[in-house]
């Protein structure tokens, strides 16, 4: 029988962070299998982690309703659970999006380390389309942080806000946005909040997953360092805390550094617990 477990990411409370389903040897299991756990387990995501003989891991996620390229809460939640049976140290994930490197520290705590991220444009058609299903008018964005698309894994456009208040306000057309998404082959939405240099809010709609909203999105967080980097809007330093999940009562607390070369990866931290039951 395949063990099924349950973990939450980026935090050390169980009931907060972003929930992800963990099979951590699923050789043998088809696609539909797979996707079919995913949709009992019912979280935004599932990571299925088949063991290599080289050390690594093949590793696969589904959503409750597609399988997607690459998933940074539940690669965090995997991994940490791996740890906590086997020890701490670097694995090597192949993922359809490429090779992920997640180093698991003493304190339990994981860094994972992206593909090579890439921003591109956001066409403005696009932009007005992800607005109106929003409800948002562009006199609200954040002008020194124009929209793009980010990638480290999967596409994420990352759109900011000036208010933080209008990002808690979040309440948009499910089935707009969710057809908008899946046609242009974005994963989330990152909408995001400046706070200072250093601090950000996020709110990441999921729609083509079959989820309203994320609670924690490691993938939109790297690609989001991509994007700053991009747009000269780093600190200093080259590390930023984001906040996620607040307005859904499941804080957490994604940790990301930028490398000067961007295709060494971007680094996101953060720790995992398991969820009892």
């Amino acid at each position: 029988m395949t063990e099924i477990l349950r973990y939450t990411a980026f935090t050390t409370d169980p009931a907060g962070g972003n929930p992800a389903g963990v099979v951590l040897d699923a050789r043998g299991l088809t696609d539909a299998q797979m996707q079919q756990i995913a949709a009992d387990v019912g979280y935004s995501e599932t990571a299925f982690f088949s063991p290599r003989e080289d050390g690594a891991f093949d590793v696969r996620y589904f959503s409750p309703r597609a399988e997607v390229t690459f998933c940074g809460h539940a690669t965090v939640a995997a991994v940490i659970a791996h740890a906590q049976r086997h020890g701490a140290g670097e694995r090597t994930l192949h993922t359809r999006a490429g090779v992920v490197r997640v180093d698991v520290d003493a304190g339990q705590r994981a860094t994972l380390v992206s593909v090579a991220p890439r921003v591109e444009p956001l066409a403005d058609e696009d932009l007005t389309a992800v607005l109106a299903a929003l409800g948002w008018d562009r006199d609200e964005l954040d002008p020194a942080l124009p929209p793009a698309i980010g990638y480290a894994g999967a596409w994420h456009p990352v759109i900011a806000v000036a208010s933080r208040a209008r990002l808690a306000r979040l309440d948009y057309d499910y089935d707009a946005l969710a057809a908008l998404m899946a046609a242009r082959d974005w994963t989330t939405i990152d909408l995001i909040h400046r706070e200072n240099d250093t601090t950000f809010h996020a709110r990441n709609p999921f729609p083509p997953g079959g989820v309203v909203e994320d609670a924690a999105t490691g993938a939109a967080a790297a690609a989001l360092g991509a994007y700053l980097a991009a747009n000269d809007a780093l600190p200093a330093e080259r590390a930023f805390v984001i906040h996620q999940g607040v307005d859904l009562g499941r804080p957490s607390r994604l940790d990301v550094a930028v490398p000067e070369n961007l295709r060494d990866g971007v680094r996101v931290s953060g720790a995992a617990v398991a969820i009892a039951g």
